[in-house]
C-alpha cells in the first residue's frame, strides 16, 4: 500500500502547476483525499480535501478560487490544479487518504494513508 504525490517543481508567481496523488495497493475512489502543505520552517497544514462524493473542503482561504481537485478513478489518481500561484504557496505538498468525508479540521496524524511529498517552489 503506497501513496505518492508528484508533479512539483519550480513555477513563477502567477503560473500554474498540477500535482498528482497516485495510489498503489488500494483504490482512492473510496476515500476522501486531503492535501497538506509544509512551508519552510512551518508546520504541516491542511490545504484542501475532496470527499468520496466529490465535494471539496478548503482548509486555507488562500486556496479558494485558485486550487481545484479532481479524480481520475481509472488511473487511481487525484489531481490538484493550482493556478495563480503565489510565493506563499511554496512548500512540500503531501496527499493522504482517510474515510469518505473530509474532516472539519485537517490533521495529518489522523489520516490513515499518508504519502511522501513533492516540492513546489514559487518564485516571485
Amino acid at each position: 500500500v503506497q501513496l505518492q504525490a508528484s508533479g512539483g517543481g519550480l513555477a513563477q508567481a502567477g503560473g500554474s502547476l498540477r500535482l498528482s496523488c497516485a495510489a498503489s495497493g488500494f483504490s482512492l475512489e473510496y476515500y476522501a483525499i486531503g492535501w497538506f502543505r509544509q512551508a519552510p520552517g512551518k508546520e504541516r497544514e491542511g490545504v484542501l480535501c475532496i470527499s468520496r462524493g466529490g465535494s471539496t473542503t478548503y482548509y486555507q482561504d488562500s486556496a479558494k478560487g485558485r486550487f481545484t481537485l479532481s479524480r481520475d478513478n481509472a488511473k487511481n489518481t487525484v489531481f490538484l490544479e493550482m493556478k495563480s500561484l503565489k510565493s506563499e504557496d511554496t512548500g512540500v505538498y503531501f496527499c493522504a487518504a482517510e474515510g469518505v468525508r473530509c474532516s472539519w479540521t485537517a490533521d495529518w496524524n489522523d489520516m490513515g494513508y499518508r504519502g511522501k511529498g513533492t516540492l513546489v517552489t514559487v518564485s516571485s
